[in-house]
This record gives C-alpha cells, structure tokens and sequence, in this order.
C-alpha cells in the first residue's frame, strides 16, 4: 500500500496537523510497515541464552521505548516458530508497547485493561506485575474475547480474569477498584493503514466523529472504576486531535479531579513504529465520590454452577494429584473456584478480594488459572496449567529441540514415541519451555495439545 491510496480527506486532516511536516509522514506509506516483538519475561529473562540466540535468529533490534520489546526482519516469521506456541514472545507493533510501558503496573496492583483484545497490553502489563496482583482483561466482542483468552494462557499468566463485559456493566460493579486501568480505545485506526488496508475503506470523517464520541462514552466507565490516586492511561493507534488530544481535554474538564501527567505520539516518519498516541491521567487522591468504593456483588441469583460440589473439596483433590505428578508446583495466590467439572484459581490482590459474587452474571472465558478438568474421580490437568508452571515443577518432562520434526508432530497433534519406561501425565517443552501435556504409557506419548492449538 502507497500514499496514493490515502483518502482525499484524510491527506488534508493531516496537512492541517502537521504542516511541513506532511510530505514526510505522507512519504512513510510508502515504506516497509514495521513489525515487532515483545519477549515474555514471565517465561524468559533478557539475557537468557535461548533469547541471545532468538535475537540472532530473528535479527532483532531494540524498541527504544520497550525494554523487552524487539524489531524483527519480516522473513524471519517468528509466528511460525515453536517459540511463538511457547509463549516466549508475543507479535506485537512496535508503538503500542508504549502505552503499557507509560502506565507502569507494579507487581501486586489492581489492574484493569478495559478493550483488551486480542492481548498486547494484558500480557505486557502482566508480565510486568509478575503474577502478583489481580489483572482484569476486558473484552466486549465475544469472538475476540476467546482469543484475548488464548493468548493469556499462552503467555502463562496465572493472575488474569478474562470478561466479555460492555464498560458499564463493570463499572457497575467494580466502583473505584482499580489502581491502574489501560484503556486502548476503539478508534478510526489510522496507525493501521500500512498494515490493514481494510482500515483506509472504513475511514471517513464521520467514521472520526462516531469514534470520539463511543470514546467519550468508554472512558466515562472507565474513570468510574479508577481508585483515588489511580492512574488511566488511554491510547488509540490513530492520528486525528478529535480523538486523542480533544478527548482528555473533554475529561480534564469535566472531571476536575482528573489531571494529566504526560501524553506521548509515536510517529511513522519520525520513529519506527505505524503510530501511537497514549495520554496518563491521575486521579485525585482526595476524589472520593463514591460513599461506597467496596467492588458491587450481583444481586442475581447464582447459575448452576453454584450448585456444583464445594471447589474446596476439588482444591484438595487437585493438591494430592500434584503430590505425584507436579511435585514441584507451588500455587499462585487465589480461590479455588469450579465451573462446571472446570477447576480454576480466582485470582486475588490486597485491594481486591474477588469472590464468585463479583462474577455472577458475566460472561467469563477465563476465571484465573485453570489448573484441571475434574472427570470421573480423576484429574485431568489443564493446558493453562502446562503454560503456567516451571519446567522443573513436573514430575516427567520431555525436551524437544525447536528444529526438530517432533515438535512440529507434537504441535499438529501427533502421537510421540518415547521410553517405554516413562508412564503418566508428561509436560512437552521446547528447549526446556513448557508447550503442553502428553500422557505416557507403552513408549508413546499421547498428545493432549487442544484441538483448537493444533497446526493442521
């Protein structure tokens, strides 16, 4: 895509911006879009040896922004690498990883990321708490929260909630809980033009005025949830002042507690990145607007899971099976909490006690760590659980190398051949990184990779 196919309009928004500097943001379209990606501390550090050899792999190069963030050349492909399935990075432009680098969580924090699909700015912003504190990712879309979800458990993430909730519907029940919400608003998406056509189609100017109001509206919730003396960042990845610079001076005047702390742009023909702009805000620590800031229980009656057998009962039968199988594995803070024969870890932080109550109502991919399936008196661990512990933790590990063709079997689903001798629930790595559970018996590993994972 060139600058020629730039609507008329938009060439002009963007001459009556930036002046003499139009040309050269114009000339950008006519350049290579840049592609990025961030490592995931959770799994890895910076100066591991299997990242020394990635950055050579991939000839990466730092984002000057992002410490953990990397160009890479486009025909490296690391989405296709057995890495990309192990959650050793996440693919993501490199100017949106400003936004959670602004906002700057802290391990053990309330966090909200309100328009978190697919999951750039959650698994950023949890990689940086450290699996301490409560992380709730929020997508309205159904669809796009499934895949929100995915991504959480790929990045093994054990202090995530996922909800499909609209902003009010949390707001109602979340009154000033957070200690940091990132809210990437929906936008006209002119940072995404070099790399989605279909985005230009859509463009219009009354496609930038629809966009500002819905923004208007979303972050109204959102500053209902923050905590006096809370931090919002709010970001879009389009270039218009309707929607960025227009929409905090909207908030700075309407909600006199609220102040701005700095505001940033990343620009296509000055950095190397499709364009970002992302503003921090504080609220007031003497705001108090609400009498009661305690998180809203549902006052509707509780579905049929709250009928299910007591999860603490599960907990326990979870804990004896780690005994044998997982002798290494040390539970994350939470609350065992059952859906239907599904066992997760409701997560928790010191300013937030989420209870099932809280969840009463929404619709919820993720509840925390899903640690096991609960079949007929046995113990079926989770894939989740697999992408969340140490190596070490399990009890039976195999080892594959990343150029090998049994790590490709393994990740279309194909069963392995092993040593006879090994027998039980197995955890697959790819040089040493967790990639699922297979289960031995006989020489062979039975896959247990979700369908939905496989590569066909």
């Amino acid at each position: 895509m060139g600058q020629q196919s730039l609507p008329e309009a938009y060439r002009e928004q963007m001459s009556s911006l930036l002046g003499e500097e139009t040309k050269a943001f114009l000339d950008s379209y006519d350049s290579p879009r840049t592609q990025g990606l961030r490592i995931n501390t959770l799994r890895t550090s910076l100066t591991s040896p299997i990242v020394e050899q990635i950055k050579t792999s991939f000839g990466l190069k730092p984002v000057p922004w992002c410490p953990t963030g990397f160009y890479y050349e486009e025909q490296s492909r690391p989405g296709k690498h057995p890495y990309h399935a192990a959650g050793l990075y996440y693919i993501q432009e490199p100017s949106a990883m400003s936004a959670a680098e602004l906002l700057a969580p802290n391990p053990g924090e309330t966090v909200l990321d309100l328009a978190a699909a697919p999951g750039g700015k959650s698994t950023q912003i949890a990689a940086r708490m450290q699996g301490q504190g409560l992380l709730i990712s929020n997508e309205i879309h159904p669809q796009r929260a499934k895949i929100l979800a995915e991504n959480i458990e790929r990045m093994g993430i054990t202090n995530a909630v996922v909800t499909n909730a609209a902003p009010g519907e949390l707001a109602s029940r979340f009154p000033q809980a957070f200690d940091r919400i990132m809210l990437d608003a929906p936008c006209s998406g002119e940072g995404m033009f070099r790399k989605d056509p279909d985005a230009i189609k859509e463009w219009s100017i009354e496609h930038v005025h629809m966009c500002a109001a819905r923004q208007w509206d979303i972050v109204q919730e959102a500053l209902k949830m923050l905590k006096p003396g809370g931090t919002l960042a709010y970001s879009t990845c389009t270039f218009n002042t309707e929607e960025n610079e227009e929409v905090i001076e909207r908030i700075l005047n309407a909600y006199p507690e609220m102040e701005l702390i700095t505001s940033k742009r990343i620009w296509p023909h000055k950095d190397m990145g499709e364009g970002h702009f992302v503003a921090l805000l504080r609220k007031s620590e003497a705001s108090n607007t609400l009498s009661d800031r305690r998180p809203a229980t549902s006052s509707r009656k509780k579905s049929g899971r709250g009928k299910q057998p007591d999860a603490q009962t599960y907990w326990k039968e979870f804990l004896t099976w780690t005994k044998d199988e997982l002798p290494g594995f040390i539970p994350p803070h939470g609350t065992p909490i059952l859906f239907g024969e599904s066992l997760y870890l409701l997560p928790q932080s010191a300013s937030l006690s989420l209870q099932e109550e809280h969840l009463q109502g929404l619709k919820i991919p993720r509840a925390g760590l899903h640690v096991a399936e609960l079949k007929k008196n046995r113990v079926e661990p989770a894939h989740a659980l697999a992408m969340a512990i140490q190596p070490d933790a399990a009890a039976r590990s195999i080892s594959l190398d990343a150029d090998s063709a049994e790590v490709m079997a393994y990740l279309r689903g194909e069963t392995l051949q092993i040593e006879a001798d090994m027998k039980g629930w197995t955890l697959v790595t790819v040089d040493g990184i967790p990639l699922g559970w297979g289960k031995a018996s006989g020489g062979q590993l039975k896959n247990h990779l979700p369908k939905g994972l496989r590569l066909f």
